[in-house]
């Protein structure tokens, strides 16, 4: 296994870590300890793919562990944060859904020998759900921070549904071939 992949494996098994010390409200000082973790597996993502493609180390199960990596890691904090009641359950949902219509449609793209690479949408999105899960893990009680949490989490809800719509319009040729409907 290469090194790109041993980090996307990390970021699997740091997941169940995360939601330990985030749900376990008995750990000394377990959001934060969350909070690092969860960091440090956003750091991973950012590093896998750039050593991947630095180094043409670029795998199928890289491929496909590494985007799955990363849903579980955003998706587990979504459903942590519906569950301590810090985001809205339809938020959670629109969001999980994104991930959903774009898996499938990257599935469709396979089937058809097409890749489909993140759009810049796709990239921003990801970066503010992942301040926004980092901002709301650790929960700082300060008015002002709470402020900017409240518009993380719309940011990364925007974002969201933007990204999605670019990259179904960008590929909507492909899901509407005569092969596919």
């Amino acid at each position: 296994m290469n090194l790109p992949n041993k980090l996307t494996a990390i970021r699997v098994l740091m997941i169940p870590l995360y939601l330990v010390f985030m749900l376990v409200d008995q750990i000394p000082y377990g959001k934060y300890i969350a909070g690092v973790i969860f960091t440090l597996a956003a750091i991973t993502d950012a590093l896998d793919g750039y050593i991947a493609r630095k180094n043409n180390l670029i795998t199928n199960f890289g491929k496909f562990m590494d985007p799955l990596a990363d849903k579980l890691l955003v998706c587990s904090a979504l459903i942590c944060f519906v569950g301590t009641h810090q985001i809205p359950s339809w938020i959670a949902i629109v969001i999980i859904a994104r991930e959903f219509i774009v898996s499938g449609f990257r599935l469709i793209a396979s089937d058809n020998g097409v890749v489909l690479a993140a759009g810049w949408w796709g990239k921003i999105k990801t970066n503010v759900q992942i301040v926004m899960s980092v901002m709301l893990t650790v929960n700082l009680e300060y008015t002002f921070i709470n402020i900017l949490e409240v518009i993380a989490v719309y940011l990364a809800l925007i974002l969201t549904v933007i990204s999605m719509m670019d990259y179904l319009i960008k590929n909507q040729k492909l899901l509407f071939s005569k092969n596919n409907f």
